[in-house]
């Protein structure tokens, strides 16, 4: 943690900014989106509300993407169509998580870049609304996410849905020390995050989510690594070093770099893009002065550099994909993805760094933001 206080220390007090090249790349970008952000109401899981959810008023709900009724009996059991969203299930409570995601970001990206405290003075308005403000607050946890009508009120599965809290733990990390930020909120929302932690890791659907095999035990990973980090919680940042180096790294990834399970999806290269930005962005999270996943290497090779440099031709050249297309949403990717920025800005990678300058960095589909995990590189450089 004292590289992190340190880093802080700086940036606040105007001795440290972020890399001038990416900052160059944003700068306007940023300013846009947090002058929106300054402009908008909060929106929570109150806001709107599903009859076919088994929670109450305050629990988030989803529904799972690939569930469709059975042609002519729609009041059946959902039948599972892997890869094709169905259109018609719920998803106001994720995409209002989406939003409360893109205005932190935003906000605290253009705090970063500026210093201005206008920017944490109206993230405030958000953050209490979610985790504070009894009226309109989300209960911290995931009970009833990704449910399938006629066979499960939740599973594990849908804890993948809260990916879209990390850049709002990780914005307030990058506002704390502001001195207009109001010490008893702060608290409030370390809170909500300690108590989520405590459900994810100890409740059969964090535990089955942990588990899973593929980019959903990544992205387990990734959320606990990031709650842990704004939390302070040292053990759960030990596990999940751990965890990466003893189970995700020599679990998925092939000698070749590639993701074999998900390259066996109906959406491989969707699939391989998204798992490969959840792997980078936890070695970004909890690589510091004494740990480095960066570098992290298994005895047969594999790193995570092997897996940037295993899809980063078909980046630069999708033409050149040699596997299947993926069923949905081909021509909608790739983006600006994390891993590249990330990788490049750890190794100096310029034809990386030009590749991630290039794509798009406001992409506007709902499917590419759903599985974008970080969409405001900047706090967390």
């Amino acid at each position: 943690m004292k590289h992190v206080i340190v880093i802080l220390i700086l940036v606040f007090s105007g001795a440290f900014t972020p890399d001038k090249p990416i900052v160059d790349v944003l700068r306007r970008q940023v300013l846009s989106e947090a002058g929106w952000a300054l402009k908008q109401a909060p929106v929570t899981v109150t806001a709107q509300g599903c009859s076919r959810s088994a929670g109450g008023k305050h629990d988030f709900y989803s529904e799972g993407d690939y569930w469709w009724p059975v042609p002519g009996h729609p009041d059946s059991p959902y039948v599972q169509r892997d890869g094709i969203t169905n259109p018609d299930n719920f998803v106001a409570h994720r995409l209002a998580m989406i939003r409360f995601s893109r205005i932190i970001g935003a906000l605290a990206s253009a705090y970063r870049i500026t210093g201005d405290p206008q920017y944490v003075v109206a993230a405030q308005r958000h953050l209490s609304a979610w985790f504070t403000d009894t009226a309109t607050l989300m209960h911290p946890d995931l009970q009833y996410a990704q449910a399938i009508k006629g066979r499960f009120t939740g599973r594990g599965i849908g804890i993948i849905d809260t990916i879209h809290l990390m850049e709002v733990a990780q914005g307030v990390l990058v506002m704390q020390e502001a001195a207009v930020f109001d010490r008893t909120l702060l608290e409030g929302v370390r809170k909500w995050f300690r108590d989520y932690l405590q459900w994810l890791t100890t409740h059969p659907y964090g535990k089955d989510e942990m588990n899973a095999k593929n980019n959903h035990g990544t992205c387990w990973v990734m959320q606990v690594a990031a709650f842990a980090r704004f939390t302070r919680d040292t053990t759960l940042l030990t596990f999940c070093r751990n965890r990466y180096k003893e189970v995700l790294l020599p679990g998925q990834m092939a000698a070749d770099g590639s993701f074999p399970l998900e390259l066996a999806r109906t959406k491989p290269y969707g699939y391989s893009l998204f798992n490969l930005d959840a792997m980078a962005t936890i070695c970004q999270i909890l690589s510091d002065d004494e740990h480095n996943l960066w570098t992290y290497e298994l005895q047969d090779g594999r790193t995570i550099r092997k897996g940037i440099k295993f899809l980063y031709p078909y980046v630069a050249n999708k033409s050149q994909w040699p596997y299947k297309r993926d069923v949905m949403y081909w021509d909608e990717w790739p983006v600006a993805h994390p891993f590249l920025i990330f990788g490049a800005n750890t190794w100096k990678e310029m034809d990386w760094f030009n590749a991630w300058k290039r794509l798009e960095h406001q992409p506007g589909h709902a499917e590419v933001v759903r599985n974008l995990p970080i969409r405001h590189p900047l706090i967390w450089l």
